[in-house]
């Protein structure tokens, strides 16, 4: 896989879209793989998305089984006649008992675990949560299988922070000790993967900016999980 730069014209496309703004985030609570819903301002933010995409021909979509990314799919494509599948491997990464609890009080409890969380998630190992090559692996294995599952030249994925951030990580490349790096995935951000012959990838548009570019803002909301 690589992201360099193609001039030649992408056999497919694949569109990466987070979801829109729940009530933890704002509530600045880990998500990971419990429940949360949309916020009206998530809801606001998927609706402007799913008027920037309308006229794009995505013909097929795999959203995350998980309710705040199925609320985002179902706005982002209303009434489209376009096939969508509910996916568990497309849920974000497990965080094991830090999930439903606030991040403050996260801090607090297990300081040098969340600092390697956000600023080295290579090291990050926490009891019953997936680390992040787990996570990274789970995405790349998935991304294949809708490739080699989907005929249709663009398909979307809505998916979540930090399962996005470990599949352009890959492709970029970076390590994943960099995984947080900027840009910014921010809710119901919208990257794009072109696809080209005998599998290899480039990044075109990351988080709604052409890609590379330098207009990179610094990555530190703790909310995007």
């Amino acid at each position: 896989m690589t992201s360099k730069t193609d001039n030649r014209t992408p056999q497919r496309r694949v569109h990466l879209i987070r979801h829109g703004e729940t009530n933890w985030n704002r509530e600045r609570r880990a998500q990971g793989q419990q429940e949360s819903v949309l916020t009206d301002r998530g809801i606001a933010q998927a609706q402007a998305l799913a008027a920037a995409i309308a006229d794009r021909p995505i013909g097929q979509v795999f959203s995350s089984s998980s309710v705040r990314a199925r609320q985002t799919t179902q706005i982002l494509f209303p009434g489209r006649q376009t096939p969508i599948e509910y996916c568990d491997l497309l849920r974000e990464i497990h965080m094991g008992d830090w999930e439903g609890r606030l991040y403050a009080e996260i801090e607090a409890a297990d300081p040098q675990q969340f600092r390697a969380f956000w600023q080295e998630p290579h090291l990050f190992t926490v009891q019953g949560a997936e680390t992040f090559e787990d996570l990274q692996q789970r995405a790349l294995k998935r991304f294949a299988s809708l490739l080699e599952q989907s005929d249709a030249r663009e398909i979307a994925i809505v998916s979540h922070g930090a399962w996005i951030k470990a599949l352009l990580c890959h492709v970029e490349p970076r390590p994943l000790a960099q995984l947080w790096h900027p840009p910014v995935l921010h809710n119901c951000a919208h990257s794009v993967l072109d696809v080209y012959e005998q599998g290899s990838l480039h990044i075109s548009l990351y988080a709604g900016l052409p890609y590379p570019t330098d207009k990179l803002a610094a990555d530190s909301d703790a909310s995007a999980v």
